[in-house]
């Protein structure tokens, strides 16, 4: 079994869809990376979410994540939407507070948020009080988070390149290819 940080590199390099931005970038990478993949292999339902602007990546990553043909076990992947449609009620801290009680009673093995967006929308406010958010941020530095730039011309390429390698890693953690260190 590899460690994440070799496995990561090995597959970046063998791609054939020009993912060598993302060589350097795998320290950062890594560890959200292998952190997210433990708490799936311990049973923690995911739940995706997203700024407007990238929304159409959160229901890629719903509708790919469990496609047929990938011959692992059905994940517990969820859109916030699906989960809570009445997201643009949360206002206060309260708010989230109940959102995340009714969420653990939900999910007995835990949960937590997936964010793609930027930090300043309302929906990132609720990912980023749940400690175990994996966080893919636009245009902004935060501590356990992979930083993205909005106005990269090639960002929907990129995230498109990052969710191949996250299906990737974790049918390799699910199969016991790779250690997620978590």
């Amino acid at each position: 079994m590899k460690d994440l940080l070799t496995w990561t590199l090995e597959t970046i390099r063998s791609e054939d869809t020009m993912m060598s931005w993302l060589e350097e970038r795998r320290y950062e990478w890594a560890p959200i990376v292998g952190s997210a993949i433990a708490k799936i292999l311990e049973g923690q339902t995911v739940i995706v979410m997203s700024d407007e602007k990238n929304r159409w990546f959160e229901d890629y990553v719903v509708r790919k994540i469990n496609r047929t043909g990938t011959n692992r076990p059905l994940l517990p992947f969820f859109s916030f939407d699906a989960l809570f449609p009445f997201a643009d009620t949360i206002k206060s801290d309260q708010d989230i507070a109940l959102l995340f009680d009714m969420l653990s009673l939900s999910h007995p093995q835990g949960s937590f948020f997936w964010y793609i967006g930027k930090a300043d929308h309302p929906m990132a406010r609720i990912a980023l009080r749940h400690d175990e958010s994996l966080l893919w941020v636009m245009d902004e530095e935060m501590a356990n988070s992979f930083t993205m730039r909005s106005y990269d011309e090639l960002i929907d390429i990129k995230l498109l390149q990052l969710f191949r390698l996250f299906d990737k890693t974790l049918s390799a953690a699910l199969f016991a290819e790779v250690d997620t260190g978590g």
